[in-house]
């Protein structure tokens, strides 16, 4: 019986070279294809480690095209990594057609873990990481990207985005505007390299920070907005959410008992919240 390959996912460093893990390496030293974002500029770490593997271009352009070719690849034995410029694969990066047809198709798929922006950035931001959503890249038209803010306006939870150096400046006067004024957020700048920054503050604040030196507006951005302020008597998000979902199938007493246990609140309270969906 025929062994089919499998698909590799490897994470591979965000900047700093050496942010790579021996499993990642060896698994692309012995893969008979690496499927890259970007063949030129993944060289550069293939040459570092003297890894002579076989790439091909695999990117938002032709994936859905190249799917098919890969899948016949590894269903005839041959074993494949997808690797993006930089950090995960799949996270604001190529490869979801690819993995979801492996799926389909019944072939292994094996994550590699290692360096991802959205997770350096968050642990190292002095914001709540307890509870956080990733958002991508921000829209670019103006009307879209002022529905995301608004979006998070009440989020009980860390909101983070990634955004290109050109319109970070404009993305922070829009919070600015959208968000209440003391918003804490915080500006994750060149990770892992040279000239690693972060700043915490105010969206006025970080605009300030930027105009401080030209140089600041320059690089790989991502930017991490804080939770929305509990008001006195405010439900958490995901309690409200799961007391709407219950008033679907329960009474409102009983929805009310159980999202009060669940989340340590006075019963009361939520059932005051279901009377006022009436």
């Amino acid at each position: 019986m025929a062994t089919h390959g499998q698909l590799y996912i490897v994470a591979t460093p965000i900047g700093n070279l050496n942010d790579i893990t021996h499993r990642a390496i060896e698994v692309l030293q012995n893969v008979a294809i690496i499927a890259a974002e970007d063949t030129r500029h993944s060289a550069r770490l293939l040459q570092h480690y003297a890894i002579d593997t076989r790439m091909i271009a695999l990117h938002e352009h032709n994936e859905v095209q190249k799917k098919s070719w890969l899948i016949e690849q590894l269903q005839s034995g041959l074993d494949i990594a997808l690797i993006s410029d930089a950090g995960t694969p799949l996270i604001s990066d190529p490869g979801y057609p690819l993995v979801n047809a492996c799926r389909d198709a019944g072939l292994r798929v094996t994550p590699i873990p290692g360096a991802c922006a959205v997770i350096t950035a968050l642990c190292a931001s002095g914001l709540p990481t307890d509870a956080f959503q990733f958002l991508g890249f921000l829209p670019v038209k103006h009307q879209a990207r002022e529905n995301a803010f608004k979006a998070v306006q009440g989020s009980a939870c860390t909101s983070i985005f990634y955004e290109a150096p050109r319109r970070i400046k404009d993305t922070l006067l829009h919070i600015n505007e959208v968000l209440e004024a003391d918003r804490q957020l915080v500006i994750a700048k060149e990770l892992t390299k040279s000239f690693e920054q972060f700043f915490k503050g105010t969206a006025q604040q970080a605009v300030a920070w930027l105009e401080e030196e030209a140089q600041r507006e320059k690089g790989e951005f991502v930017l991490l907005l804080a939770p929305a302020k509990k008001q006195e008597g405010d439900l958490p998000a995901e309690a409200v959410q799961l007391m709407q979902a219950l008033l679907a199938e329960l009474p409102a007493k009983k929805a009310a008992a159980i999202v009060a246990e669940h989340y340590h609140l006075k019963k009361n309270d939520l059932y005051k919240y279901s009377l006022s969906l009436k």
